[in-house]
């Protein structure tokens, strides 16, 4: 028999600390004014001593208790990151390790700020293939690729973790996709560099390690190809939330002015968080599923927009 995947469990994790944007201004010229009036966003979390597969061990326990599920019945673990504890071993494979999900499988998907997106399609298939339950989570300690003198960035990002778990089920709950690339805009936001230091290079091997945007850049493609994506991800389709990747609360604005829907089924909370790259859209879910807006089961039609570094991007239309 077919079986699709069905989002049954959320979950997210926020570190305590929180640093406002009136805690910046004593770092950098910059104020709450500054930042609130141009990005929506008023505070963040940061970690103080934990990385990014903490985060993600700890969504992925939660989401575990909620549906008292043993680890060893877990089929693969997916976790969307750019900023990694290592370049091995991956954030999956240390939280498998750390559960004791014995049989699942565990890789990372790197797409930045699309990583969930990205993530969430292939579980999908996963499931598809044979699989019957696993975890999607989005985790991000970003607070270690900013430069913290730079306004321009380090005013923007935060820390933080949100999975789901997905299970087989006998109804199709993905009903549209449309996921994209575009490497020849890839240096509009690079991060993470990693200077070749081999005697037997010789090129110049600069480069930054911290984060750096093209900020300009990011807005117009965001305001252009993402609400392009949207408008076909949602033609003829009434949908009852959208969750987008949550960098700046003036994008979201005029995306939904642009794709004609109302601003009300638009979904925000990056005044609380920041920008948590793939951590963005799983938070921001869980959030709603525990206020109550969403309820898995129900058969709401949501969708999920990320959007970012590559340059790529994507929805999914699926009914919850």
């Amino acid at each position: 028999m077919e079986q699709f995947g069905t989002i049954t469990a959320t979950a997210s994790v926020l570190p305590e600390k929180i640093v406002t944007n009136d805690d910046l201004s004593k770092m950098m010229d910059t104020s709450d004014e500054w930042i609130s009036s141009r990005t929506g966003i008023r505070q963040r979390r940061c970690v103080t001593d934990q990385e990014t597969s903490d985060l993600c061990y700890m969504v992925a326990t939660k989401l575990l208790a909620q549906k008292n599920i043993e680890p060893q019945t877990i089929d693969f673990i997916i976790v969307a990151t750019m900023s990694p504890d290592y370049t091995t071993p991956s954030v999956a494979v240390q939280v498998q390790g750390r559960l004791g999900a014995s049989k699942a499988l565990s890789f990372d998907i790197s797409a930045a700020c699309s990583g969930f997106v990205y993530a969430l399609s292939v579980a999908e298939k996963l499931i598809r293939c044979g699989s019957m339950r696993g975890l999607v989570i989005g985790g991000e300690t970003l607070s270690k690729l900013i430069n913290w003198s730079d306004r321009a960035t380090a005013v923007l990002f935060g820390d933080g973790a949100g999975g789901v778990l997905l299970e087989a089920g006998s109804q199709r709950k993905l009903l549209r996709e449309h996921l994209a690339a575009d490497g020849t805009r890839g240096n509009s936001l690079t991060a993470g560099y990693h200077p070749n230091q081999s005697p037997l290079y010789t090129e110049d091997s600069e480069g930054s390690y911290y984060l750096k945007m093209v900020g300009r850049d990011i807005f117009d493609f965001a305001v252009r190809d993402v609400a392009l994506n949207i408008k076909e991800i949602t033609k003829d389709v009434s949908v009852d939330y959208l969750l987008l990747h949550q960098a700046n609360l003036r994008i979201i604005e005029k995306i939904a002015r642009k794709v004609k829907i109302s601003q009300e089924k638009f979904l925000t909370n990056m005044d609380k968080y920041g920008n948590t790259s793939a951590a963005s859209i799983p938070i921001l879910l869980d959030e709603a599923v525990r206020d109550g807006k969403i309820i898995l089961g129900q058969k709401q039609k949501i969708v999920f927009t990320g959007y970012g570094g590559g340059l790529t991007w994507g929805s999914i239309l699926m009914k919850l």
